[in-house]
């Protein structure tokens, strides 16, 4: 028994002296929510754009008229020493340069599509009747319109030209396609087209000293069809004879001596006899 009581007493201590902490709730703790406002921010929206069609400016200059400004100077002083008509010149620059835009205008300074012939400067390589053709390269424009003027005055083919009156372009035009300067059947008609457009026969009239021009001035050539009251030559064909050597002797053009004799194509038989316009 006193065993018993004795444990009895010590478990009885032990409880006596535990914690008396009851047990406890924690409260859930809520912090006051802190309330931002933030500013709207107000964007300017852009105004809905609508698309105009675009209008030409009748002001606007044309690429041609451009290229008249930069270069008709410079056509101008070849008509004085070389005695091409400026407007020649000029209507040939913009045909083959195609405006100065063309690659042989803008890589190698060249507007009249010259091509090597023996040229011992720089050269370019284009396609153009065959494939990478040589073509003369110069360092300035300039330099390409003094070797356009050279090229046709160290030439005797292009001999008969220089008779014209300065200011036949349609005469020029015309010559120069029949002396194979280019193989466009159209040629003339191109180049005479640009100068009547683009009034380019005023520049001839400026180096001449002239007030006054006429767009369709007549060509004083025999092809223009007015021929004048002349004396003819006559001439009967032998062995090696051309129209063209035929011109070169008789100083005309291949041209002229088919119109005058009636002629559709360029063959000659010996003997036959033709008539040539002075």
């Amino acid at each position: 028994m006193k065993i018993k009581n004795i444990i009895f007493l010590i478990v009885l201590s032990v409880m006596s002296c535990g914690p008396k902490k009851g047990i406890v709730t924690k409260k859930k703790i809520t912090k006051p929510v802190k309330t931002v406002v933030v500013k709207e921010k107000t964007v300017d929206e852009k105004p809905e754009t609508i698309e105009k069609p675009v209008v030409a400016d009748n002001g606007t200059r044309s690429a041609v008229e451009v290229y008249l400004d930069l270069y008709s100077e410079i056509a101008k002083d070849n008509m004085r020493t070389h005695k091409i008509p400026a407007s020649i010149t000029l209507a040939q620059g913009v045909l083959e340069s195609g405006v100065g835009k063309g690659r042989l205008a803008v890589k190698a300074n060249n507007h009249f599509g010259i091509k090597c012939h023996g040229w011992k400067g720089a050269k370019i390589y284009h396609d153009d009747d065959r494939s990478q053709e040589c073509f003369r390269k110069y360092k300035k424009v300039e330099m390409s319109y003094e070797d356009h003027s050279k090229f046709l005055t160290g030439r005797k083919r292009y001999a008969s030209l220089f008779k014209l009156k300065p200011d036949d372009y349609k005469g020029w035009a015309r010559g120069l396609r029949s002396a194979g300067y280019a193989t466009d059947v159209k040629y003339p008609q191109k180049l005479i087209s640009l100068i009547e457009r683009y009034q380019l026969y005023k520049y001839d009239a400026e180096v001449l000293g002239r007030t006054r021009t006429r767009a369709n001035r007549k060509s004083t050539t025999i092809i223009e069809g007015r021929k004048k009251q002349e004396v003819y030559k006559k001439h009967v064909v032998s062995k090696g004879d051309t129209l063209y050597s035929l011109s070169r002797k008789y100083q005309t053009t291949v041209d002229a001596i088919k119109a005058q004799n009636n002629l559709k194509s360029n063959d000659l038989t010996i003997g036959q006899q033709l008539i040539i316009p002075n």
